[in-house]
């Protein structure tokens, strides 16, 4: 397996270059049925994986950080290596390392498709995704470490049915990793089984970075349910509408942008589905309280202690 960049200006998926947007970064299988899957050191990895420039990737990554000084900037949340830490990078996410010094510790790198027996593994990630950074306790950081290296050892060994294996553990990492958000899980109301579901598809569809849609009619037709059952089931499920979280969702990836790319404001209200954007600034400034421009020079970053705009914090009523 390995990794293409396509830098601002470059084309993805045949859409017209850009300038000032971020780079993607896609893992690609150079063979016919090679693993969707690597794992390795950040020397082994490569470039990439200290990368000090925004950018997101087409696939998941977990990074168990064990040594190092500096800073990991996920989204608009900075966090200060203080290892050991587990962190969760989601597909779309925007990230880099910044001022880092001794980064040592382990990358493991897939996509969807290695979820496909552990299907529901794909939500949890994405939600871990939206915590990002984990900091370990001494016996959290033991079975992390555990883990990780017997990730590690199957994948180098390569023995029968590894890829089986290298599934099967990498969903106890999975597990366990979200048990650390035990209180923020238990919070959540328990919700009918068909609902929770399609909540969880259109949580996954508004979070797909390269096809990003906007309208509620559009998430459904996506998802093959009808408008007022999509109003229901994530209404159910997650306590919110599907429109209150897509506009939420919506402003968040405006932040993104502002903060982590030359892209205008006018480039930007393109990217989230405005075609005026003066409507955009208005939109903007009653979500976020500000406007674009005040938001761009304010330099973007928040504590990793404040709550962000994300559909993750959304809660079901009482």
């Amino acid at each position: 397996m390995r990794g293409t960049t396509i830098l601002p200006g470059g084309r993805a998926n045949g859409s017209e270059p850009e300038r000032g947007g971020l780079p993607i970064h896609r893992l690609e299988v150079p063979r016919p049925n090679a693993l969707p899957f690597a794992i390795g050191t950040f020397d082994t990895i490569g470039p990439m994986s200290r990368a000090s420039f925004p950018h997101r990737h087409t696939f998941h990554e977990i990074v168990y950080v064990t040594g190092g000084t500096g800073s990991h900037v996920v989204d608009l949340a900075r966090f200060t290596l203080r290892p050991p830490h587990l962190c969760f990078i989601a597909p779309g996410q925007v990230h880099y390392w910044d001022g880092v010094r001794d980064l040592e510790g382990c990358l493991i790198l897939f996509t969807d498709d290695f979820l496909l027996e552990n299907p529901g593994d794909q939500e949890t990630l994405r939600r871990l995704g939206r915590r990002s950074w984990l900091e370990l306790s001494g016996t959290e950081a033991a079975w992390a470490h555990r883990l990780v290296g017997d990730l590690d050892d199957e994948y180098r060994t390569g023995a029968e049915d590894f890829p089986s294996v290298l599934q099967a553990l990498l969903h106890v990492l999975v597990v366990r990793a979200a048990r650390l958000l035990a209180p923020e899980r238990a919070a959540r109301q328990a919700a009918p089984a068909r609902p929770a579901a399609v909540a969880a598809d259109f949580v996954t569809l508004v979070d797909m970075a390269e096809t990003p849609l906007w309208s509620v009619r559009e998430c459904a037709t996506r998802l093959g349910v009808s408008v007022s059952y999509l109003n229901e089931a994530v209404k159910t499920a997650m306590g919110r509408t599907p429109g209150e979280l897509l506009r939420q969702a919506r402003a968040h990836e405006a932040k993104r942008l502002l903060a982590r790319t030359e892209l205008t404001v006018r480039q930007v209200a393109h990217r989230v589905g405005f075609t005026d954007p003066a409507y955009f600034c208005r939109f903007f400034r009653r979500e976020t309280g500000t406007s674009p421009g005040d938001f761009r020079r304010g330099g973007g970053d928040i504590h990793h202690d404040h709550r962000l705009p994300s559909i993750a914090r959304a809660r079901p009523s009482a």
